[in-house]
């Protein structure tokens, strides 16, 4: 309530110091307050989910509940995935109104549908929080949608009530499924398929493994998730038709509000995507700059577009979309030009491969820190990618935005199904032979902030290097690569010389010892999944290889595991480490980070992931 006031009073202020600016003249400004207006509404926002938060404790402890299914399933190698709202909760032999969604994998003959309320027995456990030292934190992932629990649920549920059948909560959700049915139906070539409803719709979830590896490896990733390109194609279609139809003003501004309108369909029926909802924001100030016929400056829409919906979700800054989305852009602002001046082609086809060239590069010399800081691998041939690949992308959106629209027209719909799924067919074959290409893609690489920040100072110091001062930037690339150097050498000199990594699996453990720059490694049951999901992240993280040495054991019983020239013993049947002389220090994995563990002559492993150091 009272963010809300002060809020009130701060917008009350902004429009009265508007009015007295426009009718003074003065060069007193007003957006300072309405930037802050932004700022209170943000805050506003963040504490009204806090206090309506989709975590309640309440669910632990409850011994069935009601929930409305709000989404259709999804498909998983066992199972059917699908997320539960909470409406109610049997607490002790007492109904009590409850809130809270619920990730549920079931095993029902009948897919669940939006709109649905299920009876469940049994409580939902909460989402745990990663084990191991840099696994992936899916608990976090999750609770920035709101997603706090989960249940296997099986067979073990019954259907209650189909409810809101009339409303149009659902009404786009269902639009969404009917398209994708349609789609499967039209598109004869099932991989094409599964390209198709990724393109158009952005549902990647069904995408086979080898197909999304080979679009990974090729650097053309984005083409799959619906994003600006996407949106991009789709306005400028639009716009190309405006020019031979010859409106009149009136009349053209009304067509451009009905291309926003398209805009903002497109957005909604895809889900609402951070790029899409950027790229959707972009194009409406665009478009409503040429409506007034004074287009605003591209770094205003941008940084409108990203405060606006900042304010409105204030956790998008932590989605890994919204951050590549943004930064793609701006690098494709502030570096293309410069990258495009470099070369003046004479022949018109070499200079529009040329300006494409020049976007992907300006994109990737951007976006390339923070691809390595997430997901540690570089695709080699991303520029011979962007070139084969997005040209059909706009021929593949050419053809498919029409199908979703006429789809359901019986001899349209297969003449459309049918070149698409030839266009699709072709780009999957390119993807697969740049996939095959030696040297595809470099794995297993690393970059923290400092480097991340590094980058993108060398790469303003270019952009700046055109308004002259050039010895100013020259000593400012100095002293940032002189500060870089200085903290890689803190850092390597902070590295211990021997330490023990022990990693927790389902049922087991595996050992990583460091010495003197060698790892050597035990494995107690792990299997390769385990390792790939649960040991790698610290590996790369470490530059440990993927495949250490092997640490030697010598066991002359069951009950004790002697590592060779380790300087320590497993065990097994108590769990427990012994140490022939004492440690440095002892850390347990917790919270993301590395936490302080008293030092004693053994250590029982439980549940946890440790980290010794010798």
């Amino acid at each position: 309530m009272t963010l809300a006031v002060i809020l009130s009073v701060v917008w009350l202020g902004y429009v009265l110091a508007l009015s007295f600016q426009l009718k003074s003249k003065t060069t007193f400004q007003a957006s300072p307050l309405a930037y802050l207006v932004l700022i209170l509404f943000g805050a506003l926002l963040v504490q009204s989910k806090k206090d309506m938060s989709a975590f309640n404790p309440d669910l632990d402890g409850a011994e069935a509940y009601l929930a409305e299914v709000t989404m259709y399933d999804q498909q998983k190698p066992n199972s059917f995935e699908n997320l539960l709202e909470v409406k109610s909760i049997l607490v002790k032999g007492t109904w009590k109104d409850a809130h809270g969604k619920i990730l549920v994998y079931h095993q029902s003959d009948r897919l669940l549908k939006p709109g649905e309320i299920i009876y469940s027995k049994g409580k939902p456990e909460q989402i745990a929080a990663p084990t191991n030292p840099y696994e992936f934190d899916y608990r976090k992932y999750l609770s920035r949608q709101e997603i706090y629990y989960r249940q296997f649920l099986g067979k073990d549920f019954q259907l209650i009530d189909s409810v809101r059948k009339s409303t149009t909560e659902y009404f786009l959700v269902h639009l969404r499924h009917k398209i994708g049915e349609m789609l499967k139906s039209r598109i004869p070539d099932p991989n094409s398929t599964q390209i198709a409803l990724a393109l158009l719709l952005g549902q990647k979830k069904e995408l086979d493994p080898t197909i999304r590896e080979a679009y990974s490896q090729t650097g053309v990733m984005h083409v799959l998730a619906v994003s600006g390109l996407h949106v991009g194609i789709i306005y400028a279609l639009f716009i190309l038709m405006l020019k031979p139809l010859k409106l009149r003003l009136e009349k053209a501004r009304f067509y451009l509000l009905g291309v926003i309108l398209v805009i903002w369909m497109y957005a909604f029926l895809t889900g609402l995507a951070p790029s899409v909802v950027r790229a959707a924001t972009m194009f409406s100030l665009l478009t409503l700059g040429q409506m007034r016929e004074r287009p605003p400056a591209i770094y205003n829409v941008l940084a409108f577009s990203a405060i606006l919906m900042i304010t409105v979700n204030p956790d998008i800054i932590f989605e890994v979309g919204f951050q590549l989305s943004y930064l793609a852009v701006l690098g494709i602002v502030m570096l293309q030009p410069l990258i495009l001046d470099l070369w003046l082609p004479r022949a018109r086809v070499v200079e529009y491969v040329w300006e494409l060239a020049s976007v992907s590069i300006a994109a990737q010399l951007v976006t390339f820190p923070l691809t390595l800081y997430y997901f540690h691998v570089f695709p080699t041939y991303f520029l011979l990618g962007n070139l084969l690949i997005l040209p059909l992308a706009l021929l593949i959106m050419q053809v498919g935005v029409p199908l979703m629209m006429v789809g359901w027209v019986p001899v349209v719909g297969d003449v459309l199904g049918w070149a698409l799924s030839w266009l699709i067919w072709l780009q999957i074959r390119i993807a697969e032979m740049i996939r095959l290409m030696p040297g595809g893609k470099l794995e297993r690489l690393t970059m923290d902030s400092a480097g991340m920040i590094f980058v993108w100072g060398i790469l303003l110091i270019v952009v700046a290097w055109q308004f002259g001062q050039h010895s100013k930037l020259v000593w400012l690339a100095l002293f940032s690569t002189f500060i870089l150097l200085g903290y890689s050498v803190y850092k390597e000199f902070g590295h211990p010389a021997r330490e023990l990594i022990v990693y927790q699996g389902k049922k087991s453990q595996l050992f990583d010892f460091y010495s003197s720059g060698m790892t050597l490694s035990w494995n107690n049951g792990l299997d390769p999944g385990e390792i790939s999901y649960s040991v790698d992240p610290n590996r790369v993280q470490n530059h440990w290889p993927q495949i250490p040495g092997t640490l030697e054991v010598f066991q002359s019983d069951s009950s004790k595991v002697e590592f060779v020239g380790a300087g320590f013993s497993f065990l097994p049947r108590e769990n427990r480490l012994i140490w022939a002389s004492p440690p440095q220090s002892i850390h347990y994995w917790h919270g993301n980070s590395w936490q302080s563990f008293p030092v004693s002559s053994s250590l029982r492993i439980d549940s946890l992931a440790y980290r010794i150091v010798f």
